[in-house]
């Protein structure tokens, strides 16, 4: 598959040649200065336009960004960060992080381009006519959100505007195929992931990439501003961000790097050592996504580019673009559950007696589970704010498994400390492993999290590199500690119950236990 104007440049990744669309590269191309002052002059007299952002936040492939410019005359851009009971669910503290700097590069963008942003706090519902006034505006655009407290309230205010003669419209900016544009067979949204995504790559039709270039008039009238430190989204006693500033570089320059990294370096060999934490074998493009500091689109089309170059990486791809399906077969739930983070989809679960237990929660939460494998996990987790896929499914699975923890409890915790936190994503993919979910997990399925440990991190990169204290047992000792002899844990410093816990629970206790909890779901066909 190719994109537009994908002949019209390559990029040479280590020794292979790559057609990319022009769109790929890394660098923001300069501002294109105006013709004429007659341009100028006409543009300036055009009326001006309030973008709104959101989780868009970039410039290319933003298509409320693009109406704005076609306009031809001023752009202002509004960021209103809202309450959680006007607009949902505040980020937590490592996403709040993330988005602070992600503003920050965003707003600097846009100064390029003439085009002022503004922070304000409040309910958007009243933000957004009143900046719009204050700017003077004539139009109003924004691009869509898919969760539960954006949609009612984007509809209302698009009334409203439009009954004070605004034009408005809204966009998609995020999405593959937004959910109300693909069905099953017999009319009704997709519920099991296979089909769902064949019926998505049948459907789909190439978008092109567009990046916005030259400078708008500036405006005449630019309303007032928070500012960013106004917010306080910064840690500060204590500052506990340095591990997540030492691994990410938000905003869209951070994020074009990201993937044209994974294309060159990554990408070959994806499709099994995608499983594998101990290696960079990610694209670490999740957080990216979130923000919406790329568009799933110019993702699709860069994998989709280097397999059209290199039949070798079709297999690769093929996997990769499921990944970037699961994440839109999960906003699709979200649109079709609205309380996907706070209620069974499966209601069979409901019945279900979790086990109310703060101190095994607080061990699992800081990496004290006795597990080498979950422990190296949330320990990546609160360092980074991020976490290797496979781990996330076991730590999920000994969560609501092994300690029989209500999977909502999870999910808080990693919407708190997830750099790419999503309100989609990080509950439908808790609920799969719970068994509760859509397309789930057959709910007798528990992974054993030594077994995992010895498939996927066999020399124990992973684990030696976030739980030093082990560093120093054997590849076998090492995914069980408290099976090794007494000698080499001595030679290597680990005195269980001291320096490393014993495990939280017996796996085979835990198994038992959690299936005879679970008998209650036999009453209705689970998984």
């Amino acid at each position: 598959m190719r994109g537009p104007n994908a002949a019209d440049k390559t990029l040479t990744f280590g020794s292979r040649t790559r057609a990319v669309d022009p769109g790929l590269d890394r660098a923001r191309k300069p501002p294109v200065t105006l013709g004429t002052a007659r341009m100028t002059a006409q543009r300036a007299e055009a009326p001006t336009t309030l973008v709104w952002f959101r989780a868009d936040l970039r410039l290319r492939d933003n298509p409320a960004l693009m109406a704005g410019l076609a306009g031809g005359g001023p752009v202002v851009a509004l960021f209103v960060l809202e309450a959680s009971e006007a607009g949902g669910r505040l980020p937590g503290a490592a996403s709040q992080w993330w988005l602070h700097h992600s503003l920050t590069d965003l707003r600097q963008a846009l100064r390029e381009l003439n085009i002022p942003l503004l922070f304000r706090r409040g309910s958007a519902a009243d933000v957004v006519p009143v900046v719009a006034a204050e700017a003077g505006a004539a139009a109003v655009v924004w691009n869509r959100l898919y969760d539960p407290a954006a949609q009612p309230r984007d509809a209302a205010l698009k009334a409203a505007l439009k009954e004070q003669g605004l034009a408005v419209q809204s966009y998609n900016a995020s999405l593959l195929l937004e959910p109300w544009t693909i069905t099953n067979g017999t009319g009704g949204p997709f519920k099991v992931f296979t089909p769902y995504s064949k019926a998505v790559r049948a459907g789909l039709k190439l978008q092109e990439l567009t990046e916005p270039t030259r400078p708008q008039a500036m405006p005449k009238r630019v309303p007032g501003s928070d500012t960013l430190a106004d917010w306080g989204l910064l840690p500060t006693k204590p500052d506990w961000s340095g591990g997540l500033a030492n691994a990410w570089t938000p905003g869209e320059d951070g994020a074009l790097a990201a993937l044209s990294g994974f294309i060159e370096a990554r990408l070959q060999g994806y499709a099994v050592a995608r499983n594998l934490p101990g290696v960079p074998s990610t694209s670490r493009l999740s957080p990216y996504l979130r923000w919406g500091e790329v568009s799933p689109w110019r993702v699709w089309l860069a994998a989709a580019h280097a397999a059209a170059c290199d039949p070798r990486l079709e297999d690769d791809v093929f996997v990769f673009h499921q990944e970037l399906l699961w994440r839109e077969f999960s906003h699709h739930l979200l649109h079709q559950a609205p309380k996907l983070a706070t209620e069974n989809w499966r209601q069979a679960f409901d019945r279900v007696a979790w086990r109310i237990d703060p101190a095994a929660l607080k061990a699992w939460q800081r990496g004290r589970t006795g597990y080498p494998i979950v422990d190296a996990g949330m320990r990546e987790l609160w360092t980074t704010g991020w976490m290797h896929n496979r781990v996330r499914m076991i730590v999920a699975s000994v969560l609501t498994k092994h300690l029989l923890i209500d999977w909502r409890e999870g999910e808080a915790w990693f919407w708190d400390t997830l750099v790419d936190a999503c309100p989609a994503n990080n509950p439908a993919s808790w609920q799969w492993t719970a068994g509760s979910g859509a397309d789930a997990a057959p709910y007798f399925r528990v992974f054993n999290p030594v077994t995992q440990g010895e498939k996927f991190d066999a020399q124990a990169a992973y684990i030696r590199r976030w739980v030093p204290e082990l560093a120093r047992l054997s590849d076998k000792a090492i995914h069980a500690p408290w099976a090794a002899d007494s000698m080499e844990l001595r030679k290597a410093g680990v005195t269980l119950g001291v320096s490393y816990p014993h495990p939280i629970v017996e796996h085979k206790f835990a198994r038992e236990r959690v299936l005879r909890a679970f008998e209650v779901l036999k009453a209705e066909a689970v998984g």
